[in-house]
């Protein structure tokens, strides 16, 4: 399969290069270029992005979506046919990959779902593994986990991290907890990237977790003590250390869209704009399900029922994509908070870019970064 997308605004690797080409070939990417010089190949497919996406179309990589747990009134927690369809949901939102985020269950079931990921992410590769978040956690920071399922991370997270055969991709974790640093050591030597969230961690414990290896804040500001000018707790522990990425939610319920601004001028290439959908992402408001609690969809917005505790999101990355570019992020920083920076942080460099020798995968937009087309290497979607 050989496809050339054409006459568009390229973003990538914080660049963006007007009247630009990118070429995919067997899946990816063979070159990039400005101008006429497409002409000069031979592709079986060629796509003028003015002509499909209109004047102004803007064409980017794939986005990497590493903090999501379902979408289309699917939960990822239901098993491979409910993770199939979420994702088809997605991907036509411009998500060609995405990490299964796991919320906090019984040990035997999600020993179960970790090994069902594993072998769905070696049959799909549109899904890249899985997302431990929970179950260990901080009871007082819980969210939207079952408090009485919650734990201390002993022995059972090596079964964890043994069950995924090397797809667990994330563990999300609380330091502070008891043998909390160790694990994240353990974490890191099992080859999946330790996150910092659902903590009560102040900014000396957050350091020692990302001394441990680890590198990711899971939801910056969501269940963790928040940015105080005394305090500055595990999001002033992580703005501050450049081995850290910082997930952020800009759906403009979790995030105000100026946080979303701060945070990308505050820690520029360090950004990682994640869903945290469940399953009413492109779906009615209603009554849903997350893991074992129950939750009420309202306006697009998701909480516990009968609380006012934020429960998930309802987002797509394009629709994270507008947010912040209306925030004020530049575009090119935006992109790269969608491709580049979640790839990189968990180990699939490959991901995100259009680059040679990269995975072709391409979302083609309009000038209003509304997606026209979606390519997951070379192959269309939309």
């Amino acid at each position: 399969m050989s496809l050339v997308v054409h006459s568009a605004r390229v973003v990538t690797g914080g660049t963006a290069v007007d009247d630009a080409w990118v070429h995919v070939d067997d899946g990816r990417i063979a070159a990039s270029g400005t101008g006429a010089g497409w002409r000069a190949i031979a592709a079986g497919v060629v796509v003028d992005a003015a002509d499909a996406a209109g004047p102004g179309a803007v064409l980017t990589p794939g986005f990497v979506d590493i903090h999501g747990h379902g979408g289309g009134g699917h939960a990822y927690d239901d098993g491979v046919t409910a993770i199939r369809a979420a994702r088809a949901l997605h991907r036509v939102h411009g998500t060609t990959r995405a990490v299964v985020s796991l919320v906090t269950a019984p040990l035997d079931l999600l020993l179960v779902r970790v090994r069902a990921i594993a072998e769905l992410a070696r049959t799909d590769p549109d899904v890249l593994g899985s997302h431990l978040e929970g179950p260990f956690l901080d009871a007082a920071h819980k969210g939207a986990h079952d408090a009485a399922l919650l734990r201390e991370p002993d022995a059972d997270l090596d079964r964890l991290l043994e069950a995924g055969a090397g797809t667990v991709r994330q563990v999300t974790l609380a330091p502070e907890l008891p043998g909390g640093l160790d694990a994240v050591r353990r974490v890191v030597a099992a080859g999946a990237a330790a996150a910092v969230g659902h903590t009560a961690a102040d900014a000396a414990t957050a350091a020692a977790a990302f001394d441990a290896g680890a590198t990711i804040l899971t939801h910056a500001f969501n269940a963790m003590p928040g940015l105080h000018h005394r305090l500055p707790g595990p999001v002033g522990a992580a703005l501050g250390d450049d081995r850290v990425t910082l997930e952020a939610i800009a759906d403009g319920v979790h995030l105000h869209p100026e946080i979303v601004r701060m945070l990308a001028a505050a820690a520029p290439g360090r950004i990682a704009l994640v869903t945290d959908a469940m399953a009413a992402a492109g779906a009615a408001d209603g009554d849903y399900a997350l893991g074992s609690l129950a939750i009420a969809v309202r306006d697009g917005v998701a909480r516990l029922a009968g609380t006012d505790t934020i429960a998930g999101s309802t987002l797509t990355q394009d629709a994270a994509l507008r947010t912040a570019v209306a925030a004020g992020v530049p575009l090119a920083a935006a992109v790269h908070a969608l491709t580049e920076a979640p790839a990189r942080v968990i180990g699939r460099p490959d991901l995100g870019r259009l680059a040679p020798g990269a995975a072709g995968d391409l979302v083609l937009l309009t000038a209003g970064l509304a997606v026209s087309g979606v390519w997951t290497a070379g192959v269309r979607h939309v």
